[in-house]
């Protein structure tokens, strides 16, 4: 009870609290019944938190789903304030605020413990919600799961046929063609998805140069973009992007970079930028930028 979340209940039939502790300022109230220590280092509004916490309300009767899934998983894609998503397959569990329930079936090896959190699995996780929600968030979901799931995205087609006409599951084949598993991270996906959505010749992603590896490039132009993340104002890591930066500058590399801002909310002029610097570079070499979709 001490560093994770617990059920208020339990806590005052063993002595450990009160109910007028339990609404003090010693503990954060997640859910109907389900509390948090206020300690250092755990945050109440953190999605691994809130998901470990909304499990206790259906441990042995269901699953986390969704992004709470991806997150205690380890492929953290998802919104910090998404909701949790509790699969179950019947009972009178409702949802509350902060939490969803899905009611669905949870065929043998769809789910998995994570650190005594039963979660769907990364290929069930990534089918659900690629079936839901905007394209883009599919796609980002499904990359980062494959990569943590070690799945090819073509493995959402053969899970289909589990669950024959689950709802959104015709658009999977048009996911799965724009999903990557090498994808670096959910930004990465975005950007690459912008480049896709503009008609532009699609990037090679994680090509390697020297000892690092480039998120996006067209190594024939030497040119690469990436994402510009805040982990890269610490100080240890400005230290290895400063070297990193001088050894791609040696090799003749152009690196460009875009913000969270760019990314999320203009992704038309993430795409614009790739096109002014794909015009440019080719120009400088004599080349026709028409001409070398596919080859760059």
């Amino acid at each position: 009870m001490l560093n994770r979340p617990f059920r208020g209940s339990a806590a005052v039939a063993a002595g450990w609290a009160t109910p007028g502790q339990l609404r003090g300022p010693r503990f954060h109230r997640l859910f109907s019944d389900v509390y948090v220590p206020a300690a250092p280092g755990l945050d109440p509004s953190h999605l691994a938190v809130r998901a470990r916490g909304a499990y206790l309300l259906v441990e042995g009767r269901g699953a986390v789903g969704g992004w709470a899934a991806a997150e205690l998983l380890g492929a953290s894609c998802g919104p910090a304030n998404a909701l949790v998503d509790l699969v179950v397959p019947g009972g009178t569990q409702r949802g509350q605020p902060g939490l969803r329930v899905r009611r669905g079936r949870l065929l043998t090896g769809e789910t998995m413990l994570v650190d005594g959190v039963r979660v769907t699995s990364a290929l069930r996780t990534a089918f659900d919600l690629a079936c839901r929600g905007p394209l883009w968030d599919g796609i980002v979901a499904v990359d980062a799961l494959a990569r943590v799931g070690e799945f090819e995205p073509s493995e959402l087609l053969a899970l289909r046929t589990r669950h024959l006409g689950a709802r959104g599951s015709a658009r999977l084949p048009k996911i799965v063609r724009r999903a990557d598993r090498r994808s670096g991270s959910p930004m990465e996906t975005r950007i690459r998805l912008a480049i896709g959505d503009a008609g532009l010749p699609r990037p090679v992603l994680q090509h390697p140069v020297g000892p690092y590896e480039l998120d996006l490039s067209y190594p024939l132009l030497l040119l690469a973009f990436e994402y510009n993340g805040g982990d890269h104002l610490e100080p240890e890591r400005a230290l290895r992007d400063l070297a990193r930066e001088a050894h791609l500058a040696r090799a003749g590399w152009r690196v460009v970079r875009f913000s969270a801002v760019e990314v999320h909310r203009h992704p038309e002029r993430v795409a614009a930028r790739v096109r002014r610097e794909l015009e440019a570079a080719c120009r400088a070499r004599g080349l026709d930028p028409a001409r070398l979709a596919g080859h760059l």
